[in-house]
């Protein structure tokens, strides 16, 4: 099948690029894009290490074709916070309280915790536990994962107007 040409808005700024229909969004943001942040994992959307927002909601650019994105607003982990800027109160959150080891989930976990929070400023551990049900990680046992959630509400909460 011939490439089709695909505009999309990342992280606020527009990005033109071509793909095969079959081509998926993890693949054409990682190959197309050069945005190496999403995670290609189990490619069946049940790890979440390619977890992104579309139009402000999580979903896995693994299960989705890059065509299926198109005029749609997407926003990745590049854009949580400036590449020379301070980090996100999210990214900030999981650094202090350890909620990461090797890095490889990071990405998905991040992602949808923005929703998380957007959606729950407050949320309980129930909650921050049943909403990262869907995203896998092999390293830690997840307690520090939850404490980094409920510190990056905190944070999220301090920097709100």
């Amino acid at each position: 099948m011939a490439p089709r040409e695909i505009v999309v808005r990342v992280n606020g700024e527009e990005y033109r690029g071509s793909a095969e229909p079959r081509v998926t969004l993890v693949d054409f943001l990682r190959d197309e894009l050069g945005l190496t942040g999403t995670h290609v994992g189990c490619e069946h959307g049940v790890c979440g290490a390619c977890t992104i927002l579309m139009d402000g909601r999580t979903v896995r650019s693994c299960l989705m074709l890059a065509v299926q994105a198109e005029g749609h607003e997407l926003r990745t982990v590049e854009g949580l916070a400036p590449a020379d800027g301070p980090l996100h109160p999210i990214q900030e959150a999981f650094s202090e309280k350890h909620g990461l080891q090797c890095g490889f989930c990071t990405p998905g976990f991040l992602m949808t915790v923005e929703e998380l929070l957007r959606d729950d400023p407050d949320p309980s551990e129930e909650t921050i536990r049943s909403r990262l049900s869907g995203n896998i990680c092999r390293c830690t046992g997840y307690q520090n994962i939850v404490e980094a959630v409920r510190y990056a509400a905190e944070l999220t909460r301090e920097a709100a107007p």
